[in-house]
């Protein structure tokens, strides 16, 4: 996983997704849902066992922090790896909701 890693995005009603292609049927995924107050409420992140340890989730958390940022939303990181990022990344800190 040296090379750039494709990230897609969907929402439905209130719940988005942001995921990537690994394999033939093996994705990482980070799952949220959307608050009243257009916050959004990050509650999973998973990556395929054979593919952990490569970044992979903080890449899709990354695009998550660009979307707030260009988006001008706040996140609520409910997941306990998304919760691990912000403490390790002060300059996120903006970005709580």
């Amino acid at each position: 996983m040296d090379t750039e890693l494709d990230i897609h995005h969907a929402t439905k009603g209130d719940r988005g997704r942001y995921w990537a292609d690994l394999a033939p049927g093996r994705q990482a995924e980070m799952t949220y849902r959307r608050r009243p107050d257009g916050s959004i409420v990050i509650d999973h992140t998973g990556v395929p066992k054979e593919f952990e340890g490569r970044g992979i989730a903080l890449k899709l958390v990354k695009r998550a922090i660009k979307d707030a940022r260009d988006g001008g939303f706040k996140i609520v990181p409910q997941c306990p790896y998304v919760a691990v990022q912000f403490r390790r990344h002060p300059d996120w800190s903006d970005l709580l909701a």
